[in-house]
Order: structure tokens, then sequence, then C-alpha cells
């Protein structure tokens, strides 16, 4: 049976300029890096980083992203962070809970979210999606 997500492992073109907006930019603890690859970490969240051919257009299809946990008091600031940096946007907020979508050098689709499932369940008991059903 699984318990739980284990790790992230994302494939990246540039090893060292991937690491740098992990660690650099985004504040993930650098655990161990070698020729092809790095460990990194965030609170339980273990990240592997791999070298490997990467297409961006491959990796922004669809709505597949990554989402990382911040509070409140700390979104201004990283986001203020993400612009001095240059990190491009790729989805404007509309839901609960402030959001930042953004990319990483390769593309990859990443987001920093205020709230949790609690919070939007919330909201969306308030304001239901179309069809929505809730089961507890």
């Amino acid at each position: 049976m699984l318990a739980g997500f284990n790790h992230l492992t994302l494939a990246v073109a540039q090893l060292p300029r991937s690491v740098d907006f992990y660690h650099q930019v985004l504040g993930f603890r650098l655990e161990a890096r070698w020729a092809r690859g790095a460990y990194l970490s965030l609170g339980d969240l273990w990240l592997c980083l791999a070298l490997d051919q990467v297409q961006a257009q491959d990796l922004q299809r669809n709505y597949t992203h990554y989402a990382f946990s911040i509070t409140q008091q700390h979104f201004s600031a990283f986001a203020q962070r993400l612009r001095e940096a240059g990190v491009a946007l790729w989805k404007q907020d509309t839901s609960e809970g402030e959001s930042l979508y953004f990319l990483d050098p390769d593309g990859h689709q990443l987001e920093a979210h205020v709230g949790d499932l609690r919070s939007r369940l919330a909201a969306c008991r308030a304001k239901p999606y179309e069809g929505m059903q809730f089961f507890d």
C-alpha cells in the first residue's frame, strides 16, 4: 500500500542553472550534488534534479504543475524575490488563497500557494465548481 508522497524528480537541461534556481532563488536546501544530478530538500519534500533532455514546449501543454506551500506573511516578499530574479509567470491566480504560478529555468510549471486542502474545500463549499460533490 502507498503511504504518501516520496519525492519529485525533474529533468533539467543545465544542472548548475537549476541547482542555483532551486537553492538560491527558491530557498531549497542543497543536500548532495553529482555530475548528472542533485538532491535538494524543502521541509519534507525531497527533490531530485536529473540532467536530461528537456523541451519546454512539452512541459507547458496542460495544467500539470507542482505547488509549494507558503504563508500569507511571506507571500509578498517571495513574489518580489521572483520578480527581481526575472522569473517568468505562466498563469494568473483565480482560485482560493493567493498563488503565484511561475516557471523554473527549464519551463516546469510551479506554484507558490497560500492555503491548504481544508481552506480550498471551505471556499468550494461556499462557491462550488460546476457539478461539484463533497464526500465527508
